[in-house]
């Protein structure tokens, strides 16, 4: 069986863990501990403070490995470890947090500089009233039209494995000779 390693990245409480628990079909191992500062807090009670785990079956042939990343700049030594040797990474976006904008930014401008792997984008959280348009996020960005952005509810598992089959169909056009 082969394995293939793709990365879940995103800003704090992008929704990174519910993804990974979404799809996964094993309990997905977490590092999660008690938020300790008091504006996190507000947002949720606990944090990834290494990594997320799950595993996904595609076919008998080939297992997806989700690595989720913890959100919080200051865990930010694990992106570079997490991100070694994936195939391809995720960007997930709180559709409802237009001020974390800037820092998925520069979250995507490190990755940049980690890993080459391609990557697409999910505008999560888009049962929420209050979401973003995915049109709007993706110019907040600044991303390029051959970056797919998709809108995403990670509580969804449909929605979560369309994110996760533009992510194989980006691996793919990105490996495949022209």
């Amino acid at each position: 069986m082969h394995q293939i390693k793709v990365v879940v990245t995103g800003s704090y409480s992008a929704g990174k863990s519910q993804f990974i628990r979404t799809i996964s079909d094993i309990e997905p191992v977490n590092t999660d501990y008690a938020v300790t500062l008091a504006e996190e807090r507000a947002l949720k009670q606990e944090t990834t403070v290494a990594l997320d785990f799950g595993t996904i079956a595609i076919n008998n042939k080939l297992n997806l490995y989700l690595f989720g990343t913890p959100g919080q700049e200051r865990f930010d030594f694990m992106w570079e470890h997490l991100a070694d040797g994936c195939l391809g990474y995720i960007v997930l976006v709180d559709s409802c947090r237009p001020a974390q904008l800037s820092e998925t930014q520069r979250l995507m401008d490190r990755f940049a500089e980690i890993t080459d792997a391609p990557f697409v984008v999910a505008a999560n959280k888009q049962d929420d009233p209050s979401a973003l348009p995915p049109a709007y996020v993706r110019r907040r960005l600044g991303l390029p039209l051959d970056v797919p952005l998709l809108a995403c509810t990670g509580f969804e598992r449909d929605s979560v494995k369309r994110v996760l089959l533009a992510l194989l169909k980006q691996v793919i056009a990105t490996t495949t000779p022209p």
